[in-house]
């Protein structure tokens, strides 16, 4: 199965992991490693993770406090969101809308 990475998505994800790159050299690539791990799960296990709203899925990741926001289908996994759970709940709904 595929997945798809929305541009908000890539555009969050990309800032993640210069932020860890600056905070750490090379920290970043391992925020990067860890949400391509997280992918792998998502494409295996696509019904794995509990529902955050009615049609989407979030998939913690293990090292880091970022949760992966995903709707799977037939054909794709779709991501909507690489966002750092510290963000406002309200964000998290708002986005699960919008993929």
């Amino acid at each position: 199965m595929n997945i798809l990475i929305l541009s908000f998505a890539e555009e969050e994800f990309a800032e993640a992991v210069d932020y860890y790159n600056e905070q750490c050299p090379g920290l970043g690539y391992e925020f990067a490693a860890e949400v391509r791990r997280a992918f792998d799960r998502i494409k295996v296990f696509p019904a794995a993770w509990p529902l955050f709203s009615k049609s989407t899925r979030r998939c913690l990741l293990n090292r880091f406090p970022y949760g992966v926001l995903y709707r799977a289908d037939r054909n794709a996994i779709r991501v909507g969101a690489i966002m750092h759970l510290d963000r406002d709940p309200k964000n998290w709904y708002l986005r699960s809308g919008k993929f």
